[in-house]
């Protein structure tokens, strides 16, 4: 049975919505494992489920709304944005306790569309499904995929393209930008509000202290410090950091022009709207970081201690550091530590693969395998040190690769793969994504027929321009 606790909030925070009638939709993906997490019962027969992830029937208590927030967007405040093609289902407790919105993405035009029609093409709805269980399954904190559908009616973006509609599921959809869309507007109870929500249902032990809301903004600078650390040592780039797309719950959100690098560049964007490199892989603490002063700066409206609110900020790099460094070295199977000595060393090995624009997904991978059968190093000094960091205590060739291959995928969402999955799709061939998925369900091994999934694109295969999708 659906809930409704942030429709229970002041209706400034949202707008109801009616989800467009799909005129003939059909299931392109459907996650049976989350709906058993999340203790669904859901219809059985192909046609019922279209029917019910395309928005075409509503689930029994559904209550439709499209949340309002702000955002700065490339540093650029605009101040309305909100679902402009989403809208929000009502909220499940899983057996587990857990509370989860279920949101459709695509399902057609909210007081918030600006002009457009709400909708979602094909393509976009697949880079999410796939990469927002990738990450799931790579242990990254993520909001998940219910379901795929094909709608049976074409869209208009820079080509008529077949439309969909994704069932998204989050611990929450509150954005740095739905804080700032009340705080500009000089609406101090909303921000309270919205806040002690916030406490409630996402670090309900802040609210028990003598200062809730700088326990909070503490909470939510560690949940996003220890994010981003995963996005990097994972070669991973969100594409578009805006504060509208960074959720205070800790989760990665708003898969669209998002990455896993192939060759390994400190300063790769794959974004075709960052000209100017905003986002690049190497600019996310920044960015995170920066995003985060939004937020205090809304927090700061009913909590007025601005020297606090700061040195909470300034304990981002304490806590990211060590989080990376900690990542980092476990990839390099050197036994974790906190001296600077390790960070030199990871530090040069990654402008190792700059300097060769090596692929840095299986960069890891081929180390430990030619430690393990003896070849000789083809990083050169930098390997060789590698190896005598490793092999310094009493652990053997065979130990280290064992760690390194259980915690460095070897299967990715890698973008030619993903592009390979659209097209198919897009040609009435599904297959090609269930394969894909089927190979990111066990990142760390091979699956037999599935090796394909495994390897690195050539350099006419590589994708270098991604783009939002909307």
């Amino acid at each position: 049975m659906l809930t409704h606790t942030y429709a229970e909030l002041p209706d400034h925070f949202y707008a109801p919505v009616v989800p467009h009638r799909a005129p003939e939709p059909r299931l392109l993906a459907y996650n049976a494992p989350l709906a058993g997490e999340l203790g669904l019962d859901l219809p059985t027969a192909a046609e019922e489920r279209a029917a019910l992830f395309s928005g075409a029937e509503l689930p029994d208590g559904a209550q439709p709304i499209a949340l309002a927030y702000a955002g700065h967007q490339f540093g650029q405040l605009s101040p309305q944005l909100g679902d402009g093609r989403a809208a929000l289902l009502g909220e499940v407790v899983a057996p587990d306790g857990r509370r989860f919105d279920i949101q459709l993405k695509g399902s057609g035009p909210t007081p918030f569309s600006r002009g457009g029609d709400g909708k979602s093409s094909l393509g976009p709805v697949i880079r999410e499904y796939v990469v927002s269980e990738a990450m799931h399954r790579l242990s990254v904190p993520t909001t998940r995929a219910l379901a795929a559908v094909r709608t049976g009616e074409d869209v208009l973006r820079d080509s008529i393209q077949p439309g969909g509609v994704l069932t998204r599921v989050a611990s929450s959809h509150i954005r740095v930008g739905t804080f700032e869309y009340l705080a500009i507007r000089g609406d101090k109870t909303g921000v309270k509000q919205l806040a002690d929500y916030a406490i409630a249902r996402h670090y309900p032990t802040a609210g028990s202290t003598d200062t809730p809301y700088q326990a909070l903004f503490a909470s939510i600078v560690r949940a996003q410090a220890e994010l981003v650390a995963h996005w990097m040592a994972l070669g991973f780039i969100h594409g578009v950091m805006n504060t509208d797309n960074m959720s205070i719950a800790g989760e990665t959100i708003d898969y669209g022009p998002c990455a896993f690098l192939d060759e390994f560049a400190f300063n790769k964007v794959f974004s075709s709207i960052d000209r100017g490199g905003r986002y690049a892989y190497n600019q996310q603490p920044l960015i995170a970081q920066w995003n985060l002063a939004r937020l205090a700066e809304c927090l700061l409206g009913i909590d007025d201690d601005k020297t606090v609110y700061e040195s909470i900020l300034a304990d981002f790099d304490s806590i990211f550091e060590p989080a990376y460094r900690h990542k980092m070295t476990a990839k390099l199977g050197i036994a974790p530590s906190l001296n600077d000595a390790d960070a030199t060393f990871v530090r040069d090995f990654l402008t190792t693969l700059n300097e060769r624009g090596d692929d840095y997904t299986l960069s890891f991978r081929q180390l430990a395998e030619r430690l393990a059968t003896g070849a000789a190093p083809a990083l050169g000094p930098i390997e060789q040190r590698w190896r005598d960091m490793v092999l310094a205590g009493d652990r053997t060739a065979v130990d280290v690769r064992a760690a390194m291959d259980a915690i460095n995928p070897i299967v990715i969402a890698r973008n030619h793969q993903i592009e390979r999955a659209i097209q198919a799709s897009l040609n009435g061939d599904d297959s090609v994504m269930s394969d894909l998925l089927q190979a990111l369900a066990s990142p760390y091994q091979l699956q037999p027929g599935l090796e394909a999934f495994a390897v690195a694109p050539e350099p006419s295969e590589r994708v270098v321009r991604t783009f939002c999708g909307t």
